[in-house]
């Protein structure tokens, strides 16, 4: 029989609506029948997406008599992450506080009233079945101390922290924060840190910002620490294993220091911001260096390629994007993507199966498991023609095997990083199908997450989720919107994002400057959570801070500069003490730095002209920088366009700094030199 998650919108607790756990949802009525049967409650948190969570589901939770134990002995709760990250982010924290580590499937003992006392992340099955019958027996017989443990863990984790109050960081803040990335760049491999390696997508972002503000283009051919480590760490990842040579998009992270064997689940978010950094990466001319115009062909590739996949592998039928690509196929880890020498010559024959195993790193030993080698790019292939007809053959070949499943369940926060890189890109590389997408993925959030001026945080089939937006969700989507009015010049846009930021303000202050990641009105947990450091996704903080920084530029409104300055002032510590978590406040505090420069571009919609000098910005421009579009005629209530007309007819630019404004320009030719001038 159907357990009680049959209802769900998650992807994730419908793969286990059929478990013989007896599973309740979070809320107040499964903590209610743990108080009423006298039990501890269990917490399992994961999601649809994640290897080690469907291991243990298969071995535990779907196993009747591990079910068994559990229904007799717990309440049990299933959490998906993507779509309560409040309730992961309390319990994570607690469970990195008790055991040094955390991860998911994260498994969480707790009292009836939440207060977590025992906590870990995968177990086998056997080593399970001894822990469920052992924390059964200290609550029978030892109950005093786990609620003493648990009173104790929430009184820590949940006591007011404060923050030094600084000012916004300066220029040397955000040169000390590169030092101190260069002594964490792996220089052998690029990236930063030991295995596991994610791709640090935010930092990518910040150091380009960093490298063109500390050497401009003039003399750009020179490059800087900062470009080396980006442009480095960039090339390594589209050449290995961690990006789909095939199909593009990246995986979650390598498992190894070369990033040739990946953890094969594609999420959203990082092929999202992946594909921003990439662009912004490749935006610019090399100038006179070969090596360099080959480098840049490579990153423009790969994100072309991830902008199609995205579309192609995630979009979903109302126009959203889904979450995720599952690392499973079959029942096994990564088979959909590897390949042996001798599937490559079933495929491609003996003479181009052969040619295709040099190239990709395909051997018999294989780089993966049971002789299997995960596809990279070392080099560059010799013949084009011959590689694109191969890749062609092999994406057809694959196509046949079993597709990894896809968590359909649409959320608003990276849908909204999604819109910014897709609106950005398209627009820079000339391809309208991507902002389209980008604007039906911003009006299917609008229509069916927002009401009277609120968010949920998730949907599916077109249906609103349960969980109400946090912090991330509106200021992912408030910066999505911001980019997507300056392509599109729909000044509607505009207004959508005033309105969630004025709920940010309101609703997530925490009176000190700084956010808190769920509103003063969301469901009381043990701890209030409020991390300002960016994760695989930017911190709310900061993501609350490039919106207000963009929207007060559009607007001339000084409560959002104030705030975006206020959000800010942890950067100075952090880029002393850890600038790999802060890449996303690093990058708005580059932007800080150049004003934020704010651009209109005035002229015929879809003209050549106009365009091209939207183009131009999105080329040239500081990183950061905000721009607004119009036809000249209605500034459609946004002050960045008032009494900005086109001169003599033609499509103009006014490149402004608290608006305050050049001459106007009617030229690429013009524009260019006011933008890095």
């Amino acid at each position: 029989m159907p357990n009680r998650l049959s209802d769900a919108t998650s992807p994730y607790l419908l793969q286990h609506a059929d478990n013989p756990v007896e599973w309740w949802p979070w809320g107040e009525e499964a903590f209610a029948e743990a108080r009423r049967r006298d039990v501890p409650v269990l917490i399992s948190v994961g999601y649809a997406a994640c290897h080690w969570c469907h291991v243990m589901a298969h071995e535990s939770f779907e196993d009747p008599a591990t079910a068994s134990l559990m229904n007799s002995l717990f309440v049990n709760v299933k959490v998906d992450r993507e779509e309560r990250p409040d309730v992961d982010a309390v319990y994570m924290e607690a469970t990195q506080a008790m055991t040094g580590q955390g991860g998911w499937p994260m498994t969480v003992f707790a009292s009836p009233d939440g207060a977590p006392f025992y906590c870990g992340t995968y177990f086998p099955r056997d080593h399970f079945r001894r822990l469920l019958e052992g924390v059964a027996s200290a609550w029978r017989d030892k109950r005093a101390d786990l609620l003493d443990q648990g009173r104790r863990v929430v009184e820590a984790l949940g006591a007011p922290r404060r923050l030094a109050a600084s000012p916004p960081p300066t220029a040397a803040d955000l040169d000390l924060a590169v030092q101190g990335l260069i002594r964490d760049y792996d220089t052998a491999n690029s990236g930063f840190g030991d295995e596991p390696k994610f791709p640090p997508s935010m930092l990518l972002s910040f150091l380009t910002a960093q490298h063109e503000r500390t050497f401009p283009f003039q003399t750009a051919d020179e490059p800087t620490p900062a470009a080396l480590m980006a442009g480095g760490t960039a090339v390594a990842m589209a050449r290995g294993g961690i990006y789909d040579q095939i199909g593009g998009g990246f995986a979650r992270y390598s498992v190894d220091r070369g990033w040739v064997v990946p953890h094969f689940e594609k999420m959203l978010y990082d092929n999202a911001l992946l594909l921003r950094a990439y662009v912004r990466l490749s935006r610019r001319p090399s100038g006179t260096d070969p090596a360099a115009d080959t480098e840049r062909a490579l990153l423009l590739r790969a994100a072309q390629e991830t902008a199609d996949w995205m579309l192609r592998d995630l979009r979903t039928p109302e126009g959203g994007f889904a979450s995720a690509l599952d690392a499973d196929s079959e029942g096994e880890e990564g088979v959909y993507y590897v390949w042996t020498p001798a599937e490559l010559r079933e495929v491609l024959g003996d003479e181009d199966g052969a040619w295709a195993a040099a190239l990709f790193g395909v051997t018999e030993e294989g780089t993966f498991e049971r002789g299997a080698s995960v596809l990279q790019l070392r080099v560059d292939p010799d013949d084009v023609e011959r590689y694109d007809r191969v890749r062609a053959a092999l994406s057809a070949a694959r196509a046949e095997r079993v597709p990894p499943a896809r968590d359909d369940k649409v959320v608003a926060a990276w849908n909204g990083l999604a819109i910014a890189a897709l609106a950005e890109a398209g627009a820079l590389l000339g391809r309208p199908g991507w902002i389209n997408a980008a604007r039906d993925a911003a009006d299917l959030v609008l229509d069916v997450h927002l009401r009277y001026g609120r968010l949920v945080r998730t949907s599916r089939d077109g249906r609103p989720g349960p969980s109400a937006g946090v912090l991330e969700d509106y200021a992912d989507l408030a910066e999505g919107l911001i980019a997507l009015h300056g392509v599109t010049g729909e000044a509607r846009y505009v207004r959508e994002a005033g309105g969630l930021l004025d709920t940010v303000l309101e609703r997530f202050g925490d009176g000190e400057g700084g956010f808190y990641d769920t509103a003063d009105d969301a469901e009381r947990l043990f701890s209030r959570p409020q991390d300002p450091t960016d994760n695989a996704t930017p911190s709310g903080r900061f993501a609350a801070a490039s919106a207000l920084l963009s929207y007060a530029a559009l607007t001339g409104s000084e409560r959002h500069r104030v705030a975006a300055e206020g959000a800010l002032s942890v950067v100075p510590l952090l880029a002393e003490k850890a600038p790999r978590f802060a890449g996303w406040g690093l990058a708005t505090g580059e932007a800080l730095l150049t004003g934020p420069r704010a651009v209109a571009v005035v002229g015929e919609p879809g003209s050549r002209e106009t365009e091209e000098l939207v183009r131009t910005v999105l080329r040239w421009a500081p990183l950061g920088t905000v721009l607004s579009q119009g036809d000249g005629r209605d500034s459609g209530g946004v002050p960045l366009l008032e009494h900005r007309v086109p001169i003599d007819g033609r499509a103009t630019a006014y490149v402004c700094e608290g608006f305050t404004c050049k001459l106007p320009v009617t030229t690429s030719e013009e524009l260019v030199r006011q933008l890095i001038g």
